[in-house]
Parts: structure tokens; C-alpha cells; sequence
């Protein structure tokens, strides 16, 4: 398939200049683009082969927002449809990616989704193709940085009422939109969310509950990531390594590559992974801040999820083989008491529900869907 109608693009010449204001933005990184093999027309590219597999109709664009920050968005409908119309009547499914993540990856899950009902992928402030501010050093402001730009993502697209989906720190920062947003809200649906159990002083020690104990360890990529998490932004390493960042990123994370290697036989999804976090730090500045280990949040979510209206339902799904616990969701279920809150375990799927067991992801997915409309 031919990407260049489906995917929107800005002029080389805006994008070179957005790319050049982009390194000079940090004093500190304005001597390493030449050295790191990457550039946001690099990842534009690689994103674009990406985005060929999806059959439906896709519209790939920025939305501005009235900050000047431009966020980086798909929507994608069924051009199989034959009434249009009832297809927009559907409530749309917003989806938003988690740490270090981008709209690519959600490629084995926007034509199934979008069958029913239009669907929008964004790259969160500060990952991926979307604008990469600066983020505050506080916890709570960083966090509100975020879901501020979501509202007003919201606001730009001109969506009423949406299901809201988020995997990982998405899940968390969902979450935190909800709750200062809940009538926007019909259905909130977290996949292996981030952020929410509190560190406990077991946990801080080292402990381990017998659920966790369980499951499987933590994998050799989060604690690499981990180790150096207390020095430097979270991904500090994949440009300090310079032209050297893509094996690193091959050698650390190769499930990425056997996730997908029925779309494409090469490192395109590695090389998608490694161009999304090769740009100058924003968003996992703005994650460090929030986060008191790479595992933990400063400020737990399951401190706060008593604010979600009982009325909206919630539906958190985790991977059965994930090396974060579904205990969490155990908890939420039991905050909300009689309020509508499932949790689900996809079967032989890991931290990325979503990749591992598409197919059985997107069957409930839609489910949850049918149920919100």
C-alpha cells in the first residue's frame, strides 16, 4: 500500500525547521543530533511504512492546540461501511499508548477496532511525532501538563463523549483525565496500567506478595532502564549510545520484533521504538517527575480512583504472563465497591496485552465498545 495518501505530512522545509527548534530546545542535547542516527523525518519514514498496513480509511494529521503544541493523530474508520452516518453515531475509541510509545503501535489493532466505530490515536505530549515542551519538575504539575493536553486535544478534535482507552502510563494518565473529566468519559478501559499500587515498605525492601511472586520476573530491559533511572531521564542511555542506539535498542527489547515479524520481516518496529525516544527528551521528563522509581508513582492512583464517578464503568484488562501485578485491579474493584469494574486477563500475553494476543485483545475491546454505545 501506498502510505502518501493516508498519511499527512507537514512541508520538509516546516519539517526540517520544526526539527532543528526541537534539538536547539535543550542546551544540553544541541551537540548530539549529528551523532545519533535519528531525526523526526526519520521516524516520519519509518512510521509511514508502519501505518501501510492499515486497510481502513486513515487520517494522519497535527492538532494544534492553543498552546501551540501540536499533537500527532490518527483517526481511522471503516470504508467498508455502507451508511457512514451510523458509524459516527457510534461513541468513537480514543487510544492512548504508554511509555516511550507512539501510534505505530497500535498497527494490529486500529482496523479491527475501527469496524464498528472511528477510533483516534495521538502520540502523548512529548513522545513520538507529537511536540516536545518542557515538563515541570513536580509531580502533580507534570501530570496535570498531560492531561491539560488531552482535554484540549479533546476540544480541538471537537469529541463529545468518548471511551477512553490507555495501556501503561497511558492507563495512568486516563485515568487521571477521568476523574477531572468524567463526563466526557463513557467508558474508561486500562490495559496493564502504570502508577497505580502504592509502595509498601515489603515492596520498598524488596518483598514480594505471593501474586507477584508468581508471575514472571522483571524483565532484563526494565531493570537496565531501572539502573540508571536515579541519574538520568529514563532513556538517557539509547542517545548516550549514539549511532550505537539501535542495536541497543535490538538487543534490549527483540520481543518488539517477534511481536510483529508476521508485518515485517526486519527491525522496522525496533527502529519505529528507537526513533520515538532518540529526540530530545520531553515526555519521560515529564514521567520522571512523576514517578518515584520506574515502577512506582509519587502520587499512586489508587489513592485517587474513589473520584471516578461511580457511574462510569471501568474495565482493566492485564496480561496474564505481565511482570505487573493484576492485584491492582483487584484493589480498584474493591474501592469502588458496587460500582460497574471488571478486570480481565488475556491469556499468554505479557505487559503488551495489546501485540501479544491481538486477536482476543480486540474481540474484548470491542465488546467493552458495543457495551458503551
Amino acid at each position: 500500500m501506498d502510505p502518501s495518501p493516508t498519511t499527512a505530512s507537514i512541508p520538509s522545509d516546516c519539517e526540517t525547521e520544526l526539527e532543528t527548534k526541537t534539538f536547539r530546545s535543550s542546551s544540553i542535547w544541541s551537540w548530539w543530533p549529528s551523532w545519533r542516527p535519528t531525526s523526526m523525518s526519520l521516524l516520519k519514514t519509518t512510521e509511514s511504512k508502519i501505518l501501510a498496513c492499515i486497510h481502513n480509511d486513515l487520517w494522519a494529521r497535527f492538532v494544534t492546540l492553543p498552546t501551540q503544541d501540536r499533537i500527532w493523530t490518527l483517526t481511522v474508520t471503516n470504508k467498508m461501511v455502507r451508511k457512514p452516518a451510523e458509524q459516527a453515531k457510534k461513541t468513537p475509541l480514543v487510544m492512548v499508548h504508554g511509555f516511550g510509545g507512539g501510534v505505530g503501535l497500535w498497527i494490529r489493532n486500529l482496523d479491527a477496532l475501527s469496524r464498528s466505530r472511528p477510533v483516534y490515536a495521538f502520540d502523548l505530549l512529548g513522545f513520538g511525532r507529537s511536540s516536545r515542551p518542557h515538563f515541570p519538575s513536580d509531580a502533580a504539575d507534570a501530570e496535570q501538563q498531560f492531561v491539560n493536553s488531552i482535554e484540549a486535544w479533546r476540544q480541538s478534535v471537537g469529541l463529545e463523549n468518548m471511551i477512553l482507552l490507555g495501556h501503561s502510563l497511558g492507563g495512568y494518565l486516563a485515568t487521571s483525565y477521568a476523574i477531572q473529566h468524567p463526563s466526557r468519559v463513557s467508558h474508561l478501559i486500562l490495559v496493564d496500567p502504570w502508577g497505580f499500587p502504592e509502595r509498601s515498605t515489603a515492596q520498598a525492601q524488596g518483598g514480594q506478595g505471593a501474586e507477584v511472586a508468581k508471575r514472571p520476573s522483571i524483565p532484563r530491559w526494565v531493570k537496565a532502564v531501572a539502573a540508571i533511572f536515579s541519574l538520568f531521564n529514563p532513556l538517557a542511555v539509547i542517545r548516550a549510545a549514539g549511532p550505537w542506539g539501535p542495536g541497543l535498542v535490538n538487543r534490549f527489547r527483540p520481543d518488539f520484533k517477534r511481536k510483529f515479524e508476521d508485518l515485517f520481516d526486519d527491525n522496522t518496529m525496533t527502529a519505529y521504538i528507537y526513533h520515538c525516544n532518540a529526540q530530545t527528551p520531553s515526555g519521560e521528563v515529564g514521567f520522571r517527575a512523576m514517578s518515584e522509581s520506574l515502577g512506582w508513582a509519587k502520587r499512586p492512583m489508587l489513592q485517587r480512583v474513589h473520584l471516578l464517578p461511580s457511574s462510569m464503568p471501568v474495565t482493566m484488562l492485564y496480561g496474564a504472563r505481565s511482570w505487573m501485578s493484576s492485584s491492582s485491579g483487584d484493589r480498584v474493584a474493591e474501592i469502588r465497591n458496587q460500582a460497574h469494574t471488571k478486570v480481565l486477563l488475556i491469556n499468554d500475553a505479557s505487559h503488551h496485552v495489546y501485540a501479544d494476543q491481538p486477536g482476543e485483545f480486540n474481540r474484548v475491546v470491542e465488546n467493552i465498545c458495543k457495551s458503551a454505545d
